[in-house]
């Protein structure tokens, strides 16, 4: 499951980067949490050539973070804006205030409505 969710997470930052039938299984996979038999099922093929096709998707992604490393630099940023959101949490005062409404805002534009 966990392997699902990074694929997700890797999906999302790195999936136009895909061809249009890797996009198609990926987001059968990660997104509509289809088996492979369902979409193998669904694209006319074998279980194992679904299995195949995804986890060659997979790695194409997991090569893209390697070398682009979005998802991980994402990550430390949101992890920066919730320790000094969290820092700020209890300063007294008008421009603590505007720092904490600041942060809050940056943080919901990177996580936007779906918590991304």
């Amino acid at each position: 499951m966990a392997d699902r969710i990074e694929t997700g997470w890797l999906f999302d930052f790195y999936g136009p980067l895909l061809t249009e039938r890797q996009r198609d299984m990926l987001s059968l996979y990660c997104e509509e949490d289809f088996s492979l038999s369902e979409i193998a099922a669904q694209e006319g093929i074998s279980r194992q050539g679904v299995y195949d096709a995804v986890h060659r998707a997979q790695r194409q992604l997991e090569e893209y973070e390697r070398q682009l490393g979005l998802l991980a630099r994402y990550r430390r940023m949101t992890q920066g804006l919730r320790q000094a959101l969290s820092a700020l949490s209890g300063a007294p005062g008008d421009q603590a205030a505007q720092a904490r409404a600041i942060l809050t805002r940056l943080l919901s534009e990177e996580e936007g409505s779906d918590g991304l």
